[in-house]
């Protein structure tokens, strides 16, 4: 089995998802877009994982990378291939798939808490009725036609979707480490402004230990979620 992930810049990659994978059996691959846009053949995977970035879906004129980047998300979709879009990953399965892509009222960034959004659909992933998860997006999404809402915050209605059994889009980011938040302040320092929704530095970092192993856990639940629901089939 291979899974291939799309890395959008250098400081946001797989995270917690890396180990799961390699204990899951999968051979790993990637397309990393700010050192070459090359994609595999869709034939060739099993299960696409999308990143985050800190572009817009919408900046096709500057990273013309996107406008195939979309193309081929799409079309993956379309074989049926399990894939998992995380913040800017989730926002381009949107895009991809004819929904608008905008400005959110307000960024969140930092430690916030996201809601179950009930649904009857047996296939969907049960999300819990809350969790406090890792954020840092400015820009939100309208859900894609025939997409099950999986879970809101206070801060963007919009958190999480799942499209038949095989798509899941995050808003949120449950593969962080300590080490990939670090990276994130590092980078994008500019952002940390004071607001409703932006925690400071040292909130961000001081959380328990604790706090990180159970969004992981959540992460490899989604993932267990996804692969499952395509050896249905």
């Amino acid at each position: 089995m291979r899974a291939h992930y799309l890395q959008h810049v250098s400081f946001e990659g797989l995270g917690s998802i890396a180990p799961w994978l390699e204990s899951a059996g999968y051979a790993l691959s990637s397309t990393r877009f700010f050192e070459s846009p090359d994609l595999p053949e869709i034939e060739q995977i099993d299960l696409l994982v999308i990143m985050g970035g800190p572009m817009s879906v919408n900046d096709e004129n500057m990273f013309p990378w996107l406008v195939q980047e979309k193309r081929f998300i799409r079309e993956t979709i379309e074989t049926g291939t399990p894939v998992l879009g995380i913040c800017l990953g989730a926002q381009l399965i949107a895009s991809a798939m004819g929904a608008k892509v905008f400005r959110n009222p307000q960024k969140e960034i930092g430690w916030f808490p996201v809601t179950r959004v009930p649904s009857s659909d047996t296939s969907a992933f049960l999300f819990p009725e809350s969790a406090m998860v890792f954020h840092w997006h400015g820009e939100t999404f309208d859900l894609p036609s025939g997409a099950v809402h999986l879970a809101r915050s206070q801060g963007c209605e919009n958190q999480a979707f799942q499209i038949g059994e095989s798509v899941i889009g995050l808003q949120f980011h449950l593969e962080t480490t300590p080490e990939s938040v670090r990276e994130l302040i590092s980078h994008c320092r500019d952002e940390l402004v004071p607001s409703r929704c932006i925690q400071t530095e040292m909130a961000m970092l001081s959380v328990d230990a604790s706090r990180f192993k159970t969004i992981n856990t959540l992460m490899d639940d989604f993932l267990h979620h996804l692969v499952s629901s395509d050896a249905d089939h």
